[in-house]
């Protein structure tokens, strides 16, 4: 195998601009195929063995698939559960009922903080899909439809789950470099919120503001029947039905809280607090791991706690706790219920596929020798420790497609050099480290590929989006992260 590492980084380079060009090309090639022969043609510029090329790709696409995929397949089954049943409807009514439009990109935020605490970034926004979509038409429709409103709600929430991912505890990433630097846990709690918060807030609500006018995007029909049970002509007959001229909490139409399709079948309305309770199932058992994990990590209840929390297993029982109560409660019969899971497969099977690519492409990547190269070079900079592990991680990160990766190797680049240092300074390391392992999220990164299919974007759409935002979570959090700096 090659192992200059001028000469791995250009292999890195061609094959993203191959990418790029492929799906951009006048073909249009499926991201997948794309993703695929981008990963093959790389294995072989980085002189992988032949014969072990096959394994690569394949180990890297069942990798991925193996939680994501699974992640994806139960969160597309409880949207449609919830979109089916009307629950949606009725957590977007609460929503918009008590704010505006100006607030309402404001309230995603904050539901998304909370979620983001025990969840994963993937985790989070499949559980966050439904609400987003109903809010997001909710508002359209009652503006318009200046295709504006999606990314208003989604960007926030985008901002506020990647920022928690990778700056603060318990979540792996920043969980190995507490351990990796030994930092103070809760102390790096604390300063990872301080720094956390004012960072959600310029990469999010602040940054949707200004990037939603400049993208006019709307999501195809099966994609909003996917994530509301409803249509865009469905939703604006209800809001001319309902006569919403008169703004309420500053401009969102009142509706009413049951979807044509919950008309047509009969359903009974489902209250409102138990469509709450079916989105945060999950966030409850994997919040139950995170409490035991810290304060209770030597207990009859760690097995348990790993076992659910889980976030296979906590979006397994999710969907089945759902299937049973909304059937209940709606009158919605088996069959309705079974019809409807079957029926979200189908929209996010191409997600799923296209995941599994970036999987491939990440897999060549890592096992090229782009991250040893890179490791090696930057272990020999002189420069602030908090600026250094931010800069490995970052680049690590980008070149593999792990934020895991970056974290780990700039963990163990670090941990040597802020051994003595005051606690309060390497616990900014340590939220350093995790704001760069989420930058410049591209091509390579799973989540890019699924924020991308999941709202119908082009790739420049969800570059100037996905990977946007989390590129300015990561660069925020370097910044707060180095002006508490100087208070050590």
């Amino acid at each position: 195998m090659t192992s200059s590492p001028v000469y791995l980084l250009l292999v890195l380079a061609c094959s993203i601009g191959l990418l790029i060009f492929l799906i951009n090309w006048r073909t249009k090639l499926h991201p997948f195929l794309a993703l695929a022969t981008v990963s093959f043609l790389a294995a072989l510029a980085a002189g992988q063995a032949l014969p072990k090329i096959p394994e690569v790709l394949i180990d890297g696409a069942g990798s991925t698939l193996g939680e994501t995929g699974l992640v994806v397949f139960l969160g597309a089954m409880l949207g449609r559960l919830l979109a089916e049943s009307g629950a949606v409807n009725k957590i977007a009514d609460l929503v918009i009922k008590h704010s505006s439009p100006r607030s309402a990109p404001w309230v995603m935020t904050a539901v998304a903080f909370l979620i983001g605490i025990p969840m994963f970034f993937e985790v989070g926004l499949v559980v966050l899909m439904p609400v987003i979509y109903a809010v997001a038409l909710r508002l359209d429709v009652a503006a318009g439809r200046p295709k504006t409103w999606y990314l208003r709600v989604l960007i926030p929430a985008i901002a506020a789950l990647s920022c928690l991912h990778g700056m603060l505890p318990p979540h792996p990433g920043p969980v190995i470099a507490v351990n990796g630097l030994h930092a103070n846990m809760g102390l790096t709690i604390g300063l990872g919120l301080i720094c956390a918060v004012p960072t959600v807030i310029l990469a999010g609500p602040v940054y949707a503001r200004f990037i939603a006018p400049r993208i006019s995007l709307e999501p195809s029909d099966d994609l909003i029947h996917q994530f509301t049970g409803t249509t865009v002509e469905a939703a604006q007959s209800e809001h001319q039905a309902a006569n919403t001229t008169a703004p309420v909490g500053g401009g969102v139409g009142t509706a009413t809280t049951r979807t044509a399709l919950t008309e047509d079948t009969g359903l009974r309305p489902v209250p409102t607090w138990l469509a709450f309770l079916c989105v945060l199932v999950p966030v409850l058992l994997m919040l139950f791991q995170t409490v035991v994990d810290l304060a209770a990590p030597n207990s009859v209840l760690k097995a348990p706690a790993a076992l659910f929390g889980n976030p296979v297993m906590a979006m397994f029982v999710g969907v089945l706790f759902a299937a049973v109560v909304l059937s209940l409660a709606s009158g919605m019969s088996g069959q309705m219920a079974r019809k409807a899971m079957g029926a979200s497969l189908g929209s996010v099977a191409g997600i799923a596929l296209i995941i599994a690519g970036g999987g491939m492409f990440n897999e060549v990547l890592k096992t090229s020798g782009i991250g040893d190269a890179i490791v090696d070079i930057t272990s020999q900079l002189h420069m602030n420790y908090i600026l250094l592990g931010w800069l490995v991680g970052l680049i690590l990160s980008f070149c593999t497609g792990s934020a895991t990766v970056g974290i780990v190797s700039a963990t163990g680049i670090l941990a040597p050099l802020v051994s003595g240092m005051p606690d309060p300074y390497v616990s900014l390391v340590v939220i350093a480290i995790g704001s760069g392992s989420i930058g410049l999220n591209w091509v390579n990164h799973a989540g890019f590929w699924f924020v991308k299919e999941s709202f119908g974007m082009t790739l420049g759409q969800a570059t100037k989006t996905h990977m946007t935002v989390q590129t300015l979570v990561s660069v925020f959090g370097l910044l707060f992260a180095l002006l508490l700096s100087l208070l050590f």
